[in-house]
Formats: structure tokens, sequence, C-alpha cells
């Protein structure tokens, strides 16, 4: 998986700085920059400055912003969209939040008049298939889960014989016993014959619940699953437009009263989308409580605080340091208690903080040279800016890289330069998406080691 990460920087100083919001895509997709470079940064670059303000004109409108990066956009097409979308979307709510002053869950709930709750649940994403990894492996990833202060944990399924994985979730059952409760996720893999199969092996057992176990669209396997399985079902994870929710609460056969829809906001056109899907729900007689959203992150959670959801995911060892919470933070009965940190609260976490402090200072390195530039423009430009920053940058740990010339095209790679950025403009791009950069134009040898894409 590679990721893309937006910074956002504004001319409201807090505590002697400047504001920066920062937004980044969720696991599961790829890093969207050549969307964000060719499509949407553009857009709002180009944009009336005045049309992205509030009405008290002394802060962004989300809404406002989404609609300019959406502009002439046809319906419809909901996939790698809105993930390019839903991350620059999570930029400028980390920067609304903090211009007011308050943590993104504090203002979500006062401008939908409830009271926010900082406590939310949380359970443990893990149980992957491994090269041997054996059932004595798989019980010991799940009690330390259990050590940690989760009281639900997840394992995958599908990826084996039916048989087999009977064989994985008793093993985990007798090793949670009555500590915790145990989830199962087929990562939308199976058939519908198989999901049945599936299905009537798993009733036996008190699971939290069966997730995506057919195609996310295939809203007739899922109707007709849930007449052979009785449990909480789990989907959405890869639904991205209130549209999609929508076909999935009319066509796919979930229950109010039990099932759970996992839809994440940074893969589905960001907050502003996902307020949206929301709405869709409440007037289909769902409860945000239903909620539990996909990806782990941040974002997720403060959504979770501000709006009342059920909870978020949460991937204890992966996706580092994109997931978690920040530091100090600790699960405890299933839950956690989110800091009163301004914005999404990145900045309490130092390692994921570490990367994006490198890209907003990157940006303000650059203002004497970028003075002259923004000087004829209005003043609203030197507000708002946007930069993609390593655009396909893994998530997995890259090897240091011995390569004397590395760069491929548009990205460097981090182990060989002082700093990971690799391009810099305002609101300028060449008709290929990448920089406008000599230095950059002659080194065209890829590193073999990094894992980059070109």
């Amino acid at each position: 998986m590679t990721i893309s990460l937006v910074a956002l920087v504004t001319d409201t100083v807090r505590n002697g700085r400047r504001v920066v919001g920062y937004g980044f895509n969720s696991n599961g997709r790829y890093g969207q920059g050549g969307l964000i470079r060719e499509r949407f940064a553009p857009w709002l670059l180009e944009a009336d400055p005045k049309s992205l303000l509030d009405d008290t004109r002394d802060n962004l409108d989300p809404d406002r912003v989404w609609s300019t990066m959406m502009s002439n956009e046809k319906p419809g097409g909901h996939g790698e969209r809105s993930v390019a979308v839903g991350t620059i979307d999570m930029a400028v709510w980390d920067a609304v939040a903090k211009i007011a002053g308050k943590p993104l869950l504090r203002l979500l709930a006062e401008r939908h008049g409830v009271e926010a709750n900082p406590r939310v649940f949380v359970y443990a994403a893990g149980g992957y298939y491994y090269p041997g990894k054996n059932l004595g492996a798989l019980r010991d990833e799940m009690r330390g889960y259990l050590q940690r202060g989760y009281s639900v944990v997840k394992m995958k399924i599908g990826g084996a014989s039916l048989e087999e994985d009977r064989q994985r979730i008793e093993a985990v059952l007798q090793e949670i016993g009555s500590e915790a409760q145990l989830a199962v996720d087929a990562n939308g893999r199976l058939d519908l014959e198989t999901a049945i199969a599936y299905a009537k092996m798993l009733r036996d057992y008190p699971l939290f619940w069966y997730e995506e176990a057919g195609d996310p669209l295939d809203y007739q396997l899922l109707a007709a699953l849930a007449e052979f399985y009785p449990g909480p079902m789990a989907a959405g994870e890869n639904l991205f437009s209130h549209q999609d929710a929508r076909n999935l609460i009319r066509y796919g056969g979930m229950r109010p009263d039990r099932d759970y829809l996992q839809f994440d906001c940074a893969l589905s056109y960001g907050l502003c989308e996902y307020q949206r899907t929301l709405e869709v729900l409440k007037t289909h007689g769902w409860s945000p409580r239903r909620c539990i959203p996909h990806g782990g992150h941040q974002m997720s959670l403060n959504i979770a605080a501000g709006r009342g959801l059920g909870g978020n995911e949460s991937y204890p060892d992966l996706f580092q340091p994109y997931g978690g919470f920040p530091d100090g933070v600790e699960v405890q009965a299933g839950h956690i208690t989110m800091p009163e940190l301004p914005g999404i609260g990145f900045e309490g976490k130092s390692d994921l903080y570490a990367e994006m402090r490198a890209l907003g200072e990157a940006m303000n390195l650059n203002d004497a040279s970028i003075k002259r530039t923004l000087q004829s423009k209005s003043r609203f430009r030197d507000d708002f800016r946007l930069a993609a920053f390593n655009s396909a940058r893994s998530l997995t740990i890259l090897p240091q890289c011995a390569a004397s010339n590395c760069a491929s095209s548009r990205f460097r790679c981090p182990s060989c330069a002082a700093r990971a950025f690799s391009w810099f403009n305002v609101g300028r791009f060449s008709s290929s998406g990448s920089p406008i950069s000599k230095a950059t134009s002659n080194q065209t040898k890829a590193c073999s080691k990094s894992r980059f894409m070109p």
C-alpha cells in the first residue's frame, strides 16, 4: 500500500506558528498524488479565494472547499477520486478546527447541537494469514490484544479452507474465552455459495460480527446471506459515497437493529460526504451508533466522538505511523479517551507528526522564495497552499538505498534525500503533473530498492 500526505498552510497564527492542516488517505487504497496534483489542488488554487471562506470570513468553509473540488465532476465513479478528495478534505477540517482553537470532535458536536463524548470504543484488527503462522502464533497475537486492553478482536477468514478457518476460529475463541468477543472478516472474497457455507458454520459461534463476505457492490449476495446468518454482519468499508451507502441500505438486507456500517471518510470524499451519509442513514432509521468506521485513524476517532458513532477500528501493529492513537493514550476496557488537542490531534502522535512537520516546515521554508509570486495574487493565495508529499510513499519500512542519483521522475526516495519531498509549487504544474524543476528533470534513474512508483 502507498499513502498521500497533504499539508494545507494558512497565515493564521496560533502560539507563534502558522496553522497547518494535514490529511492523508486511509489504508486499503493506494495514495492518489496524481489526482491531487493534476485535478483537485488546481481547482482550489484557481478558485476565487472568497468562495472558500465561511460567512464570518475568518475561516475556511469545508463544504465550499469540497464543492469547489468537485466542480464539473460527473456523478458516479466513486473510487480513486473519492480517496483524493478525502485526503484534502481531512487537511481542511484539521485546519478549520485548529483555527477555531478546538478539537475537531468538539467542533463537530457544537455544530450539530450535541455533547461530544471523548470516550470511544475501539477494537483490534489483525489475525492475518502469514506463511508459517500456526494456531499458536494466532492465539498469541490475540492474547496480546487482550493484554493491551481490547475487548473485541478481529481475524481474517476466507483465505484458507472452511475447515481450516473453523480451527482458527475455535483456537481464538478458546484463547480469549469470556474476556473478549471475536469478529471475522472475509475481505469480500467469497461467492454466494461459499459465503452461505461460512454463514452456516459461523452461526454456531458467538461472534461480534461477520464482515464483508462478498463483493461490496453485490447487494443481492448480502441480502441473501442475511437469511442464513442471524447474527450481526458488517459492511461498507469499500463503498465511497452517500449514494453507495443508500443502495446498501435499500438493497443489501442490512438490519438496523444488529448490523454495522464501516464507511471510512478518508476513502469516501471526506467528512463533508460522510455527514451526508449519516443523514441518509438517519432517514432510513439507522442510528449513528451502528457506524464503526474502517481505517483506524484519528480522523474517524474524532467523528466517532463528535457525532456519536459506535466506535472505530484499530490496528495495534500495522499501518504505522498513520494509524493508532496520540502518545500516552491507552486502551482500557475496549475504549480510549481522546485528548483535548486542537484539530484532529496529529501533533499529539510524535512519530506521525514528525513526518507531517517536515512537509509543513518545507513549505514555510520556501516562503521567502515565493513571496514575489504571491504579491501579485490575492491575500488568500498566501492563506491557502497545498503540497503533495511522497504520493507513492510505502507504508512498509523502506530499506536503505545506495543509489547515488535516486529519483523516479516525480518522487525522491526518503532514504536518499536529506528531506523527503520532491516538489513544491504554488498553483503551477507541468502538463504531466510533475513539478516544474530543472533540478530533477535529468534524474530518471529509479531507485531499485525504494518501492516507489513512477
